[in-house]
């Protein structure tokens, strides 16, 4: 079977700008931060502990564990996906670059 390293690597670009966003969104779920809130007992919830213990009992708006749970309520903004889709083309794009520098005729 001939494979064609080029279209391989072209796929490494669209993928990488299709596929980051969800994939953010399912690595924030598995974390715990679901869009019902905390999920108890998993790494968010430790998370949400360490965090308000550091900050005197209370999750700082704005903080880490609080734009993460926001994010894993609502989802992203626009300018959210747009970020991480061109986030994930270039990741692609660098990938891309290295499979074409390394694939064989």
């Amino acid at each position: 079977m001939d494979v064609n390293m080029e279209e391989i690597c072209k796929a490494f670009v669209v993928g990488g700008g299709l596929l980051l966003t969800p994939a953010t969104l399912a690595a924030l779920a598995a974390l715990g931060f679901t869009s019902t809130g905390i999920l108890a007992g998993s790494a968010a919830a430790k998370m949400m502990a360490a965090s308000a213990i550091a900050n005197g009992g209370g999750v700082a708006a704005g903080g880490l564990v609080a734009t993460l749970q926001s994010i894993g309520m609502a989802g992203f903004s626009w300018l959210g996906i747009g970020t991480l889709t061109g986030a994930g083309g270039s990741m692609g794009w660098m990938l891309s670059a290295i499979c074409n520098q390394t694939a064989t005729p």
